[in-house]
């Protein structure tokens, strides 16, 4: 069952009016309706009307043929937006250095066709939908591999950080980690060793400390000048 709404002389421009409509394009008529209740736009409200029109037309016409259809099952084969006239209006808008614009108020017209035919089945979503189905498996076996293959690759990461320390710290780490210790055992000794030496480099104290420090031969002479002005 087909049926067609029109809405005629529509107040607004054609442009903002098919930025509405290309919403409901394509879609059941309960999901436009949802769509165009919650679209912020003046055209939303009139475009609705024609939708529910052309929902109500599809039904008395089924009535009439005896032919029993769910509403809830049609969809939009087709909805597009004419241009319509400007009315004759004769205005104009005062403009600058005495000169007039023309004003024009814009009409449109809508026309909404429905269907309860079931859609024609888009080859090329569906051949998308397949491809990512596709991906996301083989990411999946990709991913799986990857975990399986984690404790080797840590094991070469730790060898590996053990070479890049320094040598005599390995060589004193090794003489204290028993040979069946485990690769993370030794870069946890090797780190303990290096922090310590820093610690130790830390808490050293300076080799000329201040109690040491002897009064130079410029303070002695201070001294015997200061001494002397006291004296006079």
């Amino acid at each position: 069952m087909e049926a067609i709404a029109k809405l005629r002389h529509l107040k607004g421009s054609p442009r903002k009016a098919r930025l509405v409509i290309d919403l409901i394009r394509g879609r059941n008529v309960s999901q436009a309706l949802s769509i165009l209740k919650f679209t912020n736009k003046r055209a939303a409200l009139p475009i609705a009307k024609c939708l529910s029109s052309a929902i109500a037309n599809a039904t008395y016409l089924a009535e009439q043929q005896n032919i029993a259809i769910d509403p809830d099952g049609l969809w939009i084969n087709t909805c597009f937006i004419d241009m319509g006239p400007t009315k004759n209006r004769r205005r104009v808008r005062p403009a600058p250095q005495g000169r007039a614009y023309r004003e024009q108020r814009h009409y449109c017209h809508i026309t909404i066709h429905v269907t309860s035919e079931a859609p024609p089945v888009d080859e090329k979503a569906a051949k998308a939908a397949e491809g990512r189905a596709a991906r996301l498996a083989a990411k999946k076996a990709d991913g799986s591999e990857v975990k399986a293959k984690a404790p080797k690759k840590a094991a070469a990461v730790t060898s590996a950080k053990l070479e890049e320390l320094d040598q005599p710290i390995i060589e004193q780490a090794s003489e204290e980690i028993v040979d069946t210790a485990t690769p993370n055992e030794v870069a946890e000794t090797v780190e303990a060793k290096s922090e310590g030496e820093i610690a130790d480099a830390k808490n050293a104290t300076s080799q000329t400390p201040a109690e040491k420090n002897e009064t130079q031969p410029a303070d002695e002479a201070q001294q015997k000048i200061n001494e002397d002005l006291e004296r006079q």
